[in-house]
């Protein structure tokens, strides 16, 4: 397969090119999503793409909307390319194992982040307030100590280069619905728990995660990318130490590594090392292994 860090579909219309994914609109209700290789963290593009890991992203996507498909319907319609729409064949080497056709949906105007650990931005948040998108939690909590239950804490949805803002469960209604709101707290809830118990028999905590939801003519459902390293923090579970950080199988690697350069966290990024590019592979691939117990088809 390719390393693919851009997309050139000319036989449809590209609706956007986000940090990572690539969408076309195939029709009025379907789509293409192409998950490419480029990186990004601290929302700003890297120069350098990390091989292979579009596939990561897309087969661990695939693995959990199967997995969760009885909590709540999802957009995917095709992820086998020998049977996607006549004019794509000529893309199918750069489409293989990172694109899906999808049924067309209104993303919620809010992400839907579940915390099952006090970390990132939550941890900065309890530090400064006790609180938590309006979760009051209690005293003494450590850095990485898991919550008694799990949180819902929604966030703004900023457009590319700009930054996400926690907000409340009441400011996430005002901004998507009441309903609404309320049937994506209850799916992520599901969905997240789910996943955590699942993950644990396979040495992963899910510290926290981000879903993205979308409303049809039939109702809610699941879109876009779904636990995964990008999305998600996994952390391995016999190495679990309350009060620090965690290591991680996610992005956290790369994060890790930029902050300790000479770096404000505008673009231009730093250039990454081919040692950072191969680690942060490593751990994406790695991911996607423990979780489903198969081998990743590229080495």
């Amino acid at each position: 397969m390719q390393v693919v860090t851009r997309t050139e579909i000319t036989e449809y219309p590209l609706l956007s090119r986000g940090k990572v994914r690539d969408i076309y609109e195939i029709d009025a209700d379907r789509l293409l999503i192409v998950t490419t290789d480029r990186m990004s963290a601290f929302d700003v593009v890297m120069n350098e793409p990390i091989p292979h890991k579009g596939v990561v992203l897309n087969l661990i996507t695939l693995f959990w909307m199967d997995k969760f498909s009885g909590i709540i319907a999802n957009h995917l319609l095709e992820s086998d390319v020998a049977r996607f729409p006549a004019p794509l064949a000529r893309h199918a080497d750069a489409l293989e194992g990172r694109a899906v056709i999808v049924r067309r949906a209104r993303p919620l105007p809010v992400e839907c982040i579940v915390r099952g650990y006090i970390t990132g931005s939550g941890w900065k948040d309890y530090k400064a307030s006790g609180m938590v998108c309006g979760h009051a939690l209690p005293q003494g909590l450590r850095e990485s100590d898991k919550l008694a239950e799990p949180l819902f804490t929604p966030s703004t949805k900023a457009e590319l280069g700009s930054h996400d803002e926690n907000i409340t469960i009441e400011q996430a209604m005002a901004t998507a619905g009441q309903d609404v709101v309320r049937q994506a707290q209850a799916a992520a809830l599901a969905i997240y728990k789910a996943g955590r118990d699942y993950a644990a028999g396979r040495g992963i905590i899910i510290a926290d995660t981000k879903f993205e939801f979308g409303l049809t003519s039939a109702g809610l459902i699941l879109i876009d990318e779904v636990l995964t390293p990008d999305s998600s923090r996994f952390w391995p579970m016999d190495g679990y130490a309350p009060g620090q950080g965690q290591p991680s199988f996610d992005k956290q690697y790369l994060r890790d590594w930029l902050s300790a350069q000479p770096w404000d966290k505008t673009p231009p990024p730093p250039a990454l090392t081919p040692e950072v590019v191969q680690r942060t592979r490593a751990k994406y691939v790695e991911a996607y292994e423990r979780l489903t117990g198969a081998s990743f088809p590229l080495k």
